[in-house]
């Protein structure tokens, strides 16, 4: 049962890919609400459109989210609240969810795309083939090897 609390200011948390309960992102979600209850997040955001992507699959909000965390559940006590919380999802539906989240890719999008193909051929990364996922590890990586 984990409650460990990353400081994000030292070490990137953990990736999108990460999942817990079989939710992709709720591992990095989990590690940045920690880092900014006890103000060590850095430059993270909590409650950005990442985390509200699977805050609004679920049906939840970020405060609510977090005052569950302000508590000190562990990974395991967060997993069973958000199952309970907000829109009722089957495992399959889980899974596909985290699927699509994982192969997202702003390549191409009229209102992203400019931004996502920049941000990724920074990190020399191919923005044909690059996903969301793939820029932010990327990120977390050339962020700590300073």
């Amino acid at each position: 049962m984990s409650t460990t609390t990353k400081n994000l200011t030292l070490e990137a948390p953990r990736s999108a890919r990460v999942r817990l309960g079989g939710y992709a992102i709720l591992a990095r979600t989990i590690d940045k609400g920690r880092a900014l209850l006890h103000a060590d997040i850095g430059e993270y955001h909590y409650d950005c459109p990442l985390d509200n992507y699977l805050f609004s699959f679920k049906g939840v909000t970020g405060d609510a989210f977090k005052e569950q965390l302000a508590t000190g559940t562990t990974d395991e006590q967060l997993i069973a609240w958000l199952d309970a919380a907000g829109t009722p999802r089957t495992a399959a539906e889980i899974t596909a969810w985290s699927d699509a989240a994982e192969a997202a890719s702003f390549h191409g999008d009229p209102e992203r795309g400019e931004w996502f193909d920049g941000e990724v051929t920074k990190l020399g990364l191919d923005p044909a083939t690059a996903t969301l996922f793939d820029l932010l590890e990327a990120d977390d990586k050339a962020t700590f090897a300073k």
